[in-house]
């Protein structure tokens, strides 16, 4: 596997908060902490864009490859042309922004944050489309597969029909760091403050059934040493295979369908934040950064690693073979 670190003239100045890739291209989009939203070129290792703000950003997304959004800690939602680096407000939240995505298949923005509100706006017109109060703590973690949109707040996951906002809620028992969804069969995916993941099968249908494990079985001390699992992203090629990024700075690949842990990679230098691959799971993006989650870390400037992932880790164990939908 070879790895590179991206080589930034300017360097990203406080934590890194989320980072994505396009949805076709190597483009990778980076929010952080000390306000700015970047936008830098894997295949030619350039920065293309950098949008200096004046709150930190806590999550960002693409809305295609020449529209981004991001979500602040002041509460405003930003949208951005990536081809000029102008940005228009969206609108507002009453407290912070933590979470934002794009739904292509509403065409509609929709974000969440800490004063427990669901918002949604026509991308097209920026117009709301209304809010949701219905969550009971702040959201931490917003995904969407389809007209799913899941949300993690405190320990459950609440699950809308973009069609019709029905609600189902699944309470997991644990605190909820991170929510993904699960593709094939349908499902999510969710990593918790104590080091757990969670796989709950929604597809009636299907046979498979959910299951628990945790991620990374270390001790201190003689006891369990619980740590976070702050980011989880499946291989848009692999049915069934995911990676799981911790706050020791640990990222471990697992194969889902064969229940298995395949591969840990060598510890980063700093907490694994984000994780992101790339539209034909080839690339993997890995963020080194600190956390705010411990008095302890040592803000040093944060690291995004790019890993070229070989055969070895485009095959699927359990069934012998890659699987590319």
């Amino acid at each position: 596997m070879n790895t590179i670190s991206l080589n930034l003239e300017d360097p990203i100045r406080d934590a890194i908060s989320r980072i994505r890739f396009g949805p076709h291209s190597n483009n990778l989009l980076i929010s952080s902490w000390d306000s700015s939203l970047r936008l830098y070129d894997v295949h030619s290792s350039k920065l293309r864009m950098e949008s200096p703000g004046k709150a930190s950003l806590l999550d960002c997304c693409f809305e295609n490859e020449r529209v981004c959004l991001s979500a602040a800690s002041d509460g405003s939602i930003y949208r951005y042309d990536l081809d000029s680096g102008n940005k228009a407000s969206v609108g507002i939240h009453d407290d912070v922004a933590t979470c934002v995505e794009y739904s292509p298949t509403t065409c509609q923005i929709i974000s969440a944050g800490w004063d427990r509100k669901i918002n949604f706006w026509d991308a097209r017109s920026t117009q709301s489309h209304g809010c949701l109060n219905s969550l009971a703590s702040e959201a931490e973690s917003v995904s969407l597969s389809g007209f799913s949109l899941m949300v993690a707040a405190g320990s459950s996951v609440d699950i809308y029909d973009l069609r019709s906002f029905k609600k189902s809620v699944h309470t997991k028992g644990v605190k909820v760091k991170c929510v993904r969804p699960i593709f094939n069969p349908k499902g999510f995916i969710v990593g918790s403050v104590d080091g757990r993941v969670l796989l709950e099968y929604i597809c009636r249908s299907s046979s498979d059934e959910g299951y628990a494990f945790r991620c990374h079985p270390k001790s201190k001390d003689g006891r369990r040493h619980l740590v976070t699992v702050n980011d989880i992203a499946f291989n848009p090629s692999i049915i069934g295979s995911f990676v799981t990024g911790d706050n020791d700075g640990y990222v471990t690949l697992w194969d889902a369908r064969g229940r298995k842990r395949m591969f840990e990679m060598p510890r980063y230098p700093k907490s694994v934040v984000s994780l992101s691959y790339s539209h034909d799971g080839l690339l993997l993006a890995v963020a080194s950064s600190y956390a705010y989650q411990e008095a302890n870390e040592i803000e040093e400037p944060p690291q995004i690693f790019i890993h070229e992932m070989g055969n070895c880790y485009l095959t699927s164990p359990s069934s012998g073979a890659s699987k590319y939908k």
